[in-house]
Formats: C-alpha cells, structure tokens, sequence
C-alpha cells in the first residue's frame, strides 16, 4: 500500500480553539506566540482512499502550528523553512514517502524548493490539480449560468501567483479577454506581454467588468466585496482563507459564487479529522499528492513560483484513472444548490442581452 502525508496549519484562531478553546479569548498576538514555541505534530491517519484501479493508500495529516501571517513574512523565513523541514520529517518517520504543502505553507518563501531539498521524502505544493480543478469548476459554472466563454470577460486576481498566472494562461484560448489582477504593476504587466488579449491592473475595481472571476492570492484577509462583482458573474475562490467576503453571500444573491478545488475522494476516506469539507472530500491540492502516491511518481512535482501546463493537463488525467471529480459547487460550507444558480442564471439574462460568439475557440484541457 502506497502511503503520503499532507501539512496543513490553522487559518484562523477559530482552527487553534478546536483543539485549544481558550485561543478564543486570547489577542491574536498571544494565539500566535505560543503557535510559534510549538513543534509540528501528527494530527490525525488518513484511512480508506481506494483508486478506481484498486489500488489502496493510506496517509496522514501534520499540522504545522504556525498562521498565515506567519508564513506570509510574521517570522524569520528560516523559522517556517525549519517548521516545514520538522514536517517532513514527522511524516517520513510515519512511513509516508511523499509529502504535500497546503495552504499558506505551498506559497510561503520559493514554493517549496527549500523544503524539498531538505526533506527526506519528494514534495509537492499541489498546484498543478488546483489549476486542473479551476478549470474546470469555472467553465462549468459559466455554462450552468448561461456565460458564453468566448464572448466574455474572465478576470484573474492574484495572477502573477503561480495558480493564477497558470489559469490565465490556459483560459486566455477560451475567454474573448483576460483582466490580469496583481499587486506589483511591474510583473503584472510583464504578464500581460505574455497572454494574449489580456489586460494589466492593480485595480479591484476592474471586477465589475467580469463574466468570470478566479481568484488566488496569499492575502491573510477578504479582499472581493460585494460592490467589486458584475450581476450574474461566476466567481471561483481558490484561496485558503478566502478572498471573498462573507457580504457576498447575503448581499450579492445575484452572484454565483463557488469554492475552488473541492473534489470528491475515491473509496470509503475518513480524514480522522473535521477539516470544513463534506465527507469523503478534499482539497485538490490534498488530491494531487495522493494521487503521485497512487502513481509510484514518488520524486518532487509542482514546486516553485511557475505551475506548467504539462502537468496541469498530467493531474487531469490521473484523476480521471483513479476517480478523483469535482464534487459539486460549495460556497461558505454549504452546497450550492440549483435554486442559487438559477437565479444567477435569471440576473444575468435580465442584465445582458444574449451573447454572440465572436470567433471559435479550443478547450483548454485535454488530458
């Protein structure tokens, strides 16, 4: 049986009480002091992950207790690089032989290239199937909701980000135009030279002008508030935590707004732990690790600040072998139902007459 380990960390001081109720009443700045003396840790064996092909895995999470202020420049780089290095370590004694970043811990320093070189087992940050999943959850939702890609314009915050940069790319050969979304307007702008019919800015603002929104920054806070968002948009949050505001949901009904990267595990899998999902379901970045377990491909795979296309389409097409799928849209720990899209659907054809395609496009997964 193959075996994997994946490392995540608390989001919010909510995550710490679960295990230290008392962290709710502490100033975040105490939670995260006695986050910082503590070591990584075991938190739970992952259990009953079953391919299509028959092949079983068994895996464990590790917690690594530091927040995304931390990992994000809130301490010494060498600290995090040495919590993560400790991870990799925990998990190799485990018996796992390949090791996943989550979170804010896939993005912190160079994207895992320092803790792949000193980890004693192969690393992924899971970037590759994150972008797969986008893709694919964004073109679908577009679909359910009546948006013709080809005429419309998809929007990309974060997009100087590996997964965005990616999913920019990719989409640029589906959607008419691409807003191109970052904080630093220098390699924003190198981007956009590389994207054809795309369009730089540092401006939110820009949102309103989008069919299609992906957005995956490393921001610690929401940054998309309901007055950004154009009536009977799709928008697809891959960030952990959250770009989108919690408004959102209650102020912007007219809005289909759905989690990135929720996919459905194959056989009977219990986490050992309550993560927010359903069960039986992950992170797509949980998913590619499990999935190079199932592969044998037990050597280092997305790393860095750059995602390939190669392997985003590779990811694509192992989840088909072994039966990992989108798990349905999700927004805010609830299932989107079809009342929710159709009245996306309804806002959009009351805002804007019937699109018409303006020139043929490809698909921009084949795996």
């Amino acid at each position: 049986m193959r075996t994997f380990a994946f490392i995540i960390h608390p989001l919010s001081v909510n995550d710490v009480a679960r295990k230290y109720p008392v962290a709710r009443f502490l100033p975040l700045s105490l939670v995260e002091a006695f986050l910082k003396a503590k070591s990584p840790m075991v938190l739970s064996e992952i259990k009953g992950v079953r391919s299509l092909t028959g092949e079983g895995l068994k895996g464990w999470f590790i917690g690594c207790p530091l927040t995304p202020r931390q990992l994000s420049g809130g301490v010494p780089l060498e600290l995090v690089y040495q919590r993560l290095q400790e991870s990799c370590e925990i998990a190799h004694r485990q018996g796992a032989e390949i090791i996943g970043l989550g979170a804010f811990t896939a993005v912190a320093g160079d994207g895992g290239i320092t803790v792949a070189k000193r980890s004693p087992i192969p690393v992924t940050t899971g970037n590759s199937y994150t972008v797969a999943t986008a893709i694919e959850g964004t073109l679908d939702a577009c679909k359910q909701v009546g948006i013709e890609a080809s005429s419309s314009t998809l929007a990309v915050v974060g997009a100087t980000g590996s997964i965005g940069k990616t999913c920019a790319r990719i989409l640029s050969a589906t959607f008419e135009r691409v807003i191109l979304i970052g904080r630093d307007p220098s390699r924003t702008r190198d981007l956009a030279e590389e994207i054809p019919h795309s369009e730089p800015t540092t401006d939110l603002e820009r949102l309103v002008e989008a069919d299609a929104v992906i957005t995956v920054t490393s921001s610690d806070a929401a940054i998309i508030q309901p007055h950004h968002l154009k009536s009977g948009s799709v928008v697809c949050d891959v960030a952990r935590p959250r770009d989108v505001s919690a408004k959102v949901v209650g102020q912007r009904p007219d809005v289909l707004l759905i989690e990135g990267g929720v996919v459905s595990v194959p056989g009977d899998v219990d986490f050992g732990m309550d993560f927010g999902f359903p069960p039986k379901t992950a992170y797509a970045c949980m998913c590619e690790t499990m999935m190079l377990a199932l592969e044998g491909r037990l050597e280092n795979y997305t790393l860095g600040k750059d995602v390939s296309v190669e392997q985003v389409k590779e990811t694509q097409g192992w989840a088909n072998k072994h039966g990992f799928k989108l798990a349905g849209y999700r927004s805010f720990q609830r299932a989107v139902s079809q009342e929710d899209i159709a009245r996306v659907r309804a806002a959009r054809a009351a805002a804007i007459p019937s699109p018409v395609s303006l020139r043929e496009k490809s698909s921009p997964l084949r795996p």
